[in-house]
């Protein structure tokens, strides 16, 4: 009776385990199907479902893992699994899964699976982390890219035809040898002695897969000079004409801000996401695996390569390398924490925020939920979010650690010799744009200050109000972009109220600490802006030269009012870049 019963459980363990794998690679396949129609909305110009399409994917690993949930009650509604069991159905699937080239990615995905499971059962997950069982300190295996091959045999102009001849589109070219020859140019202009020596190009490599970003594809690829290569991107767009090349990218900087983290994520068909990943690093060497994975769509299987990281890097660190307080302002809504040596900040929600703020936690995990589904504009930071992650207590220091348990109790812990943080954002660490202002010369702080006033711009482009445009809610870039990280009074555009400051009746009401006028929860004053953006007078002089019409109703209603018409014009992302035109 025994053997048969202890033979029933492990029928069971295994149906379940193939049965959870089989819901992942349906995820898996339809995401890819969902990816796959980039190149229809490219071709038709759908812009419109193609930002549809980037929503629904987005949305695809919840929903997938709810109807993984509700199939497994449904398959055990006579005899529930408990934690026994979960244990035993994830080390068949654990020994299952690996080796395969989605094996950690399998394995986020369990876990996703069974922290739900335990949610909808009253319990208490928390031994189960997004990464529980996975993170090792051992790199993911380097899949190799499919790739084309473009020799040159003594003619650049042939070979760059030949490499469009490979990529058909069911819509025309505007001028494909108008293309050919600005395309011609561009690799002249990179390796130079080609102007002289054709020779000196020696072949182009460039990804099979074309890469799809809101109405833009880009082939990706590296060209080969007698001494070195480098990066070689032609980023196409499709006008009401017809396709065309818009710009060419041959330097890291011009691809690391295409690849960057406040970018929109890219739709590619590529199997294993590894060997896109493997080769858009020997592009930029720089950019870090977890942001790759995560703009190229994969941000489960990001934030797994984010947390090998950063394990790795703690194994490695010295004693006196602790967290500590994040650099800049003390905020009234999150306590954010990092390590000098590792390019991360952690934002941990406060228990309770500091006045005046009157948001609640709820809304500020919509403002993030938001961004993370938004065109970011190369303006909103990406970021990761964490459950029931542990850190080795001994890594923190006493005044950061004392903070945490006091003013974030209700989701930090200490258990045994790890402090357990129930719920945190993670993000790149950018210098913020007060602290840059300080120690920075003058000249550019000039320049990131009329940086800072279009990265206002873009973000109403794409139909975002920050709410907030106090310097300390920005950042500066290692590249020197502003960037816009303090969500948790961010709004969609179209929702603002922009309204001229009335006119005074009598000389006290402009004395008033409070408007004289009725406001409405969405009434915003742009002239008010000014005062409050914490700039010196020449700062403000140099904005205001730059960026006047920020400040004025006008400006605000004319943006809204593009959104209202489905008007509004996407931001190109070609950072300090001069685009054809």
């Amino acid at each position: 009776m025994k053997k048969a019963e202890n033979w029933q459980n492990k029928h069971t363990y295994r149906s379940s385990a193939k049965w959870i794998y089989g819901n992942f690679v349906d995820y898996d396949n339809n995401f890819r199907a969902i990816t796959r129609k980039a190149k229809v909305r490219f071709e038709t110009r759908d812009w419109a479902r193609a930002r549809s399409d980037l929503s629904e994917r987005i949305e695809l690993y919840e929903k997938s893992v709810l109807n993984t949930v509700n199939g497994i009650k449904d398959r055990h509604q006579n005899m529930p699994l408990g934690m026994a069991d979960w244990d035993s159905i994830q080390s068949v699937y654990w020994d299952r899964v690996a080796g395969v080239p989605h094996g950690q990615f399998a394995k986020t995905f369990f876990n996703s699976v069974y922290r739900t499971v335990l949610h909808s059962e009253g319990k208490d997950p928390k031994h189960i982390s997004d990464t529980a069982g996975i993170v090792s300190s051992l790199a993911p295996v380097k899949y190799q890219p499919k790739l084309k091959y473009y020799l040159n045999w003594g003619e650049i102009r042939e070979m760059v035809y030949h490499l469009f001849s490979d990529f058909e589109f069911g819509a025309p070219f505007v001028d494909l040898d108008d293309d050919v020859d600005f395309v011609c140019q561009k690799i002249v202009n990179a390796i130079p002695t080609a102007k002289e020596n054709q020779n000196a190009v020696l072949r182009i490599e460039v990804m099979k897969e074309i890469f799809y970003q809101s109405s833009r594809a880009f082939i990706v690829g590296k060209i080969y000079g007698s001494e070195k290569f480098q990066p070689f991107i032609i980023a196409l767009e499709h006008t009401e004409l017809g396709i065309k090349t818009e710009a060419v990218l041959n330097t890291v900087d011009e691809t690391s801000v295409l690849f960057g983290f406040t970018r929109s994520y890219f739709m590619v068909d590529v199997e294993p996401v590894e060997s896109a990943v493997h080769f858009i690093t020997s592009l930029i060497p720089q950019k870090p695996r977890d942001e790759l994975h995560t703009m190229l769509g994969r941000a489960r299987q990001g934030k797994t390569e984010r947390a090998r990281l950063l394990y790795t890097h703690l194994a490695s660190s010295g004693k006196e390398d602790k967290f500590e307080h994040a650099r800049g302002e003390r905020g009234l809504v999150m306590l954010v924490f990092t390590m000098p040596s590792y390019d991360l900040v952690f934002k941990v929600l406060r228990d309770n925020f500091g006045h005046p703020k009157t948001v609640t936690h709820n809304e500020v995990k919509k403002k993030y939920q938001f961004v993370y589904k938004h065109d970011r504009a190369g303006r909103l930071i990406d970021t990761q979010e964490f459950r029931n992650i542990e850190f080795p207590l001994k890594q923190f220091s006493k005044q950061l650690l004392e903070e945490l348990l006091s003013e974030c109790g209700d989701t930090a812990h200490i258990s045994g010799e790890k402090l357990v943080i129930g719920h945190l954002y993670s993000e790149r660490r950018l210098i913020p744009l007060n602290l840059f202002i300080k120690n920075t010369e003058s000249e550019k702080i000039a320049e990131t200050i009329i940086d800072y006033g279009q990265a206002i711009k873009d973000l109403a482009l794409t139909n975002i109000f920050p709410g907030d445009l106090l310097i300390k809610n920005f950042g500066v870039s290692r590249r020197g972009r502003v960037i816009f990280y303090d969500y948790d009074e961010l709004s969609l555009l179209t929702s603002c109220v922009f309204k001229e400051i009335p006119e005074s009746k009598f000389p006290e009401d402009d004395l008033r600490s409070k408007p004289w006028f009725h406001v409405d929860k969405a009434d915003i004053f742009p002239q008010e802006f000014v005062k409050f953006i914490g700039l010196n007078a020449n700062l403000r002089k140099i904005l205001v030269d730059s960026h006047g019409e920020i400040f004025t109703p006008s400006y605000w209603n004319s943006m809204k009012q593009l959104h209202l018409d489905n008007l509004a014009p996407e931001i190109a992302p070609y950072y300090r870049l001069t685009s054809r035109r």
